[in-house]
């Protein structure tokens, strides 16, 4: 198995519940920093297998939102948007999670037929760390609380399912 495709993944129940996704890209940290952050890359690998991404806005400051657009391969929409809390270049993002409309607005995950008790907003930090020409790349949700075992694992895969298509995308530049 190629380094890049090595997941570690965790779901602990301490202290609430916590999605952490690592993984090492083999791409040096600038690159894997830039496909993540730039709305044209973004849409080359943003949401799960069969998904595509026809619309992805990153307004990348402290404060800043982004709004990004995945389509399910019936052509549903699915909107999700946030705000930047805390940007340290090629290391580091801390920014807020919410299901949206099209426009941004926050809506509930009901609004595409999901729990009722998905959280309307959490917390979502990504962290890039150089690793001899390579990237280890974390992805955290702490302290998740109201999604369901079954949500939890419907979320981390759809996340792996992201990074695959990250991967493979960070393969071919």
């Amino acid at each position: 198995m190629d380094e890049s495709e090595v997941k570690i993944n965790a779901i602990s129940n301490t202290d609430g519940r916590e999605l952490f996704i690592a993984r090492v890209f083999d791409a040096p940290r600038e690159l894997v920093w830039k496909v993540w952050t730039t709305p044209e890359h973004v849409m080359q690998w943003w949401g799960p297998k069969g998904f595509t991404s026809p619309f992805c806005s990153i307004d990348l400051r402290v404060g800043g939102s982004y709004l990004y657009c995945m389509r399910s391969p019936e052509g549903q929409d699915f909107w999700s948007t946030g705000s930047y809390r805390e940007i340290v270049p090629m290391e580091r993002i801390v920014a807020t999670d919410s299901f949206a409309d099209e426009k941004g607005n926050v809506v509930p995950a009901s609004y595409y037929g999901m729990s009722v008790d998905w959280p309307l907003q959490m917390l979502v930090t990504v962290m890039f760390e150089e690793q001899d020409g390579k990237t280890k790349f974390t992805l955290k949700y702490p302290n998740i609380e109201g999604i369901s075992e079954t949500d939890l694992a419907d979320m981390k895969q759809g996340w792996n399912e992201s990074l695959d298509k990250l991967a493979g995308y960070l393969g071919k530049l």
